[in-house]
């Protein structure tokens, strides 16, 4: 029997790597095109609750990428009160595979895998479905996603003005010094989700709640926005999707299923369905779906993370370590 290794890539790995927001816009991109296209399986995402008194649980996130010739799973905990530890909400595993032996090849710390792919989703999404002439973002929420969400939106749309707030203001002032240093740029840090939302072409919902609340009210919107909501528990009105000319989310099957996602709510009452979902962003980017089409539409796209985009931006950083000899060798078996 063959000798069998595994290489093991820390966060200080994954850093040194150095990915650009390039890098994972592309990654990304093709990813979704892959999805389009048919060349990917991609399980719907299971939950594990341990504890509720914890206030927390894990996602697990399944799939294969044909294009790229491997498999993977994550391991993404997301707890609320992280913060109070000083410690990120979110931690992540993923280990990859090769799809034709089941031989494990790699384990990557996907902390930060989880944030910058969720990034370029949001920034591919507006390339597709965003006015061509959107130059100003409202941002609910100060998670560890909404950095790069903020960072790939500018990129692509060269942002005039970003508007961001969340519930603790120590939370959305360091957010808003964090971005201003970041991008160069200035931003306004705003008490309240109506200051960040009336008047933005964009609006990101990436906020933390543990019960449901509307957050987000559906009479904000103007003609023209893209909305992008995607926290895990609901924080818009059951109104919103009446308004919305489009209805883009990534993966079907995983936004019917499941207890969790901003637009549960609105699966579970009929008012998001095949009838009126427009298509996934996987068929936009492979030109099998119309993105936007009139600058007065208004445009809605769900995301609950797809693990093909964990895998790609994964097997990048696994190319690159073994090209640089980073990491760390792990003797498998």
């Amino acid at each position: 029997m063959p000798r069998l290794d595994i290489r093991f890539l820390s966060g200080a790995d994954v850093r040194e790597l150095a990915l650009s927001d390039a890098d994972v816009l592309a990654a990304v991109e093709a990813a979704l095109r892959a999805q389009g296209d048919g060349e990917v399986v991609l399980e719907p995402r299971e939950h594990l609750v341990p504890d509720p008194r914890f206030n927390g649980h894990f996602n697990l996130l399944r799939a294969y990428v044909a294009p790229l010739g491997v498999a993977g799973v994550k391991v993404v905990g997301d707890y609320v009160d992280n913060y109070k530890l000083g410690l990120p909400s979110e931690l992540a595993l993923l280990t990859l595979y090769d799809p034709r032996t089941g031989v494990p090849l790699a384990i990557v710390d996907a902390t930060e895998i989880t944030e910058r792919r969720t990034g370029a989703v949001t920034a591919i999404g507006a390339r597709y479905l965003a006015r061509r002439d959107a130059k100003v973002l409202g941002h609910l929420g100060a998670r560890g996603t909404a950095f790069s969400n903020v960072t790939m939106l500018d990129s692509e749309l060269d942002l005039d003005e970003i508007r961001v707030t969340s519930r603790r203001p120590e939370s959305r002032e360091a957010f808003g010094a964090t971005l201003r240093e970041a991008l160069g740029k200035p931003v306004r840090v705003v008490e309240t989700a109506e200051e960040a939302v009336r008047g933005a072409d964009v609006v990101v919902e990436a906020t933390r709640l543990v019960e449901p609340q509307p957050v987000l009210r559906t009479d904000w919107i103007g003609p023209g926005t893209l909305v992008v909501p995607y926290g895990t528990v609901s924080a818009v009105e059951l109104s919103l999707t009446t308004i919305m000319d489009k209805i883009v989310v990534d993966d079907w099957e995983q936004c019917r299923q499941g207890r969790l996602g901003s637009l549960r709510p609105h699966v579970e009452r009929g008012l998001l369905s095949e009838a009126n979902l427009h298509g996934e962003l996987g068929q936009i980017v492979a030109g099998r779906r119309p993105g936007r089409e009139r600058d007065d539409e208004r445009v809605l796209l769900w995301h609950r993370g797809l693990a093909t985009t964990d895998l790609a931006v994964g097997h990048l950083l696994y190319e690159r370590a073994v090209e640089r000899g980073l990491g760390t060798v792990l003797h498998y078996r």
